[in-house]
């Protein structure tokens, strides 16, 4: 079964960056396809979508309150997935994780493992 590690995140001021990565293990790498989830604290609402990357990365698709401060990619052969996050806000306060599909979309229901969770916290 596939394995999601999580490692990055933290607290940063507003307008600032933070890197999230995420390593995978336990089946084929290039089969899957990657996304990266959110969930801001003290909510009972469902993740919300950040965005994915395709299999070979040649294809990246983000929600409209990360276009263009977010980035997406992937090493096919470091098995890892990369999320860089500029700009940004505090509404971007959340727990982040990744998630892995033999599918590539936006739809939560379409992920079959995920990663352990990472904070990030932004500060005014």
């Amino acid at each position: 079964q596939v394995h999601l590690v999580q490692s990055g995140g933290g607290l940063v001021q507003a307008g600032g960056s933070l890197r999230l990565s995420c390593a995978f293990s336990g089946r084929t790498f290039s089969d899957y396809a990657l996304g990266w989830f959110r969930q801001a604290p003290g909510t009972e609402r469902e993740r919300e979508f950040v965005g994915a990357i395709s299999w070979s990365g040649e294809h990246t698709y983000f929600a409209d309150s990360v276009e263009g401060r977010f980035t997406i990619s992937r090493d096919n052969h470091k098995e890892t997935v990369t999320l860089q996050m500029n700009d940004l806000k505090p509404e971007d306060t959340a727990v982040y994780y990744c998630a892995a599909s033999i599918h590539y979309g936006l739809g939560i229901e379409e992920y079959e493992s995920w990663g352990q969770g990472t904070q990030v916290t932004v500060s005014l």
